[in-house]
């Protein structure tokens, strides 16, 4: 299964981006052995619209055209679900071994998704209740996916 993250907004060079790749680098070292084929990351320009819902509306069109056919979406969303990370390694090992071909990562804008994508999306996760940069939830899911492979590959960096 290939994972593939669309988020709005770029990340410049510095922390953040080296703390992101970082992340992605140890995932595809332990994810190739667990049958990931690889984590793509498209960076979708943010919206320089006036309104809101314009802003949403041109983001969710880039952030569509983005998802590869037949993938399965989960979107990033304050009010999603709030899972722990063995919750999440489950999802991910499921979707694995069911065949899914690609698990798709939606992280909108600071206005968030739009309410469209939010249906479309087979799983909604929130990373607690508070709000965070959207550059701060790509940082925060890359570690989570780093982390769910961990937990498939019984590694002990993470500690119940």
């Amino acid at each position: 299964m290939r994972l593939v993250v669309i988020a709005v907004g770029r990340l410049k060079q510095g922390p953040e981006r080296e703390l992101a790749d970082r992340y992605r680098e140890r995932f595809d070292d332990i994810g190739r052995k667990l049958g990931f084929r690889g984590l793509d990351i498209h960076e979708i320009a943010e919206s320089r619209a006036r309104d809101t819902a314009s802003r949403m509306a041109e983001e969710a069109g880039a952030i569509a055209a983005a998802i590869p056919e037949k993938s399965l979406l989960v979107a990033l969303d304050e009010h999603g679900e709030n899972i722990d990370s063995t919750v999440f390694s489950r999802y991910l090992g499921s979707w694995r071994d069911q065949g899914v071909g690609s698990t798709v990562f939606l992280i909108g804008g600071a206005d968030g998704l739009s309410p469209e994508l939010r249906r479309k999306a087979r799983l909604r996760i929130a990373f607690g209740s508070a709000t965070w940069p959207h550059q701060m939830v790509r940082i925060m899911l890359l570690e989570q996916l780093y982390r769910a492979a961990t937990i498939l590959a019984g590694h002990p960096y993470h500690r119940t």
